[in-house]
């Protein structure tokens, strides 16, 4: 039976992370004392749910979370140091905080330790999110006890709807440019300058000339999208920027 733990304290526990090369000790202690801090538990680093959804999803949120009081998300996995680290490059999850529970102390303490030896896992994590406030586990999701990996309740979206429900969240936006384009250049500026997060998608790269006359029609670069809408080059999103700001004035 997976344990409920809200209302209770954090287990106390030291985490082997890795930094500049060195073993530094974390405590439970330096992770949650006096902050908000959302954890998110998973099976392990660069398995699909967890690589495809789980933390990009919580990485691509961050933003937001922070705007409504978070202070820190932490992704936690019974993975060593080593794992965790490479995983978090692979990822470009900058925006989290990746701590390996290695030995599973951690997940044991929380009632969250699981036998996954049938994959040749060993013991593992239960997926499950939770916010911390000070130390205390204020709210717990933990995926249903069923057999293998249920993916509904520890999403980043339903954390936000808990913290929440009329938050504001970010439009995905992707951009398609070529190196040593100017243009290109001039539109990720302007995004950057309107506090947009963005995907880039660079020919020769991530796709092909084909790819772009697929996806917009065209040939020329950049083509940018919103929300699963194609905004087009540079002159275009420059415009939808400006009617953006006058409608939101």
């Amino acid at each position: 039976m997976l344990e409920n733990r809200e209302g209770k304290n954090v287990p106390s526990v030291i985490f082997k992370t890795r930094k500049n090369d060195a073993f530094v000790d974390v405590s439970s202690d330096e992770l949650f004392k006096d902050k908000t801090v959302i954890v998110f538990a998973l099976p392990g680093a660069f398995t699909p749910t967890c690589s495809s959804t789980h933390l990009p999803r919580y990485n691509e949120l961050a933003t937001v979370f922070k705007q409504n009081g978070v202070d820190e998300i932490i992704c936690l996995s019974v993975n060593d140091a080593f794992v965790m680290d490479a995983w978090k490059q692979s990822q470009e999850a900058q925006n989290i905080t990746l701590i390996p529970d290695g030995n599973g102390e951690f997940s044991e303490a929380m009632g969250m330790l699981v036998d996954k030896s049938d994959l040749g896992f060993g013991k593992r994590s239960w997926r499950y999110s939770m916010l911390v406030k000070n130390g205390v586990i204020e709210k717990q999701f933990i995926e249903p006890d069923v057999p293998g990996d249920p993916f509904e309740v520890s999403d980043a979206d339903t954390m936000l709807a808990y913290i929440n429900p009329q938050a504001k969240k970010p439009e995905a936006v992707s951009i398609i440019t070529k190196p040593g384009c100017p243009f290109c250049t001039g539109a990720k500026e302007l995004l950057k300058e309107h506090g947009i997060d963005y995907e880039e998608i660079t020919l020769g790269k991530d796709a092909s000339l084909r790819s772009l006359r697929a996806i917009s029609g065209h040939e020329t670069v950049p083509q940018v999208f919103i929300g699963g809408r194609h905004i087009g080059g540079s002159e275009e999103l420059a415009l939808y920027l400006e009617t953006e700001t006058e409608q939101a004035a």
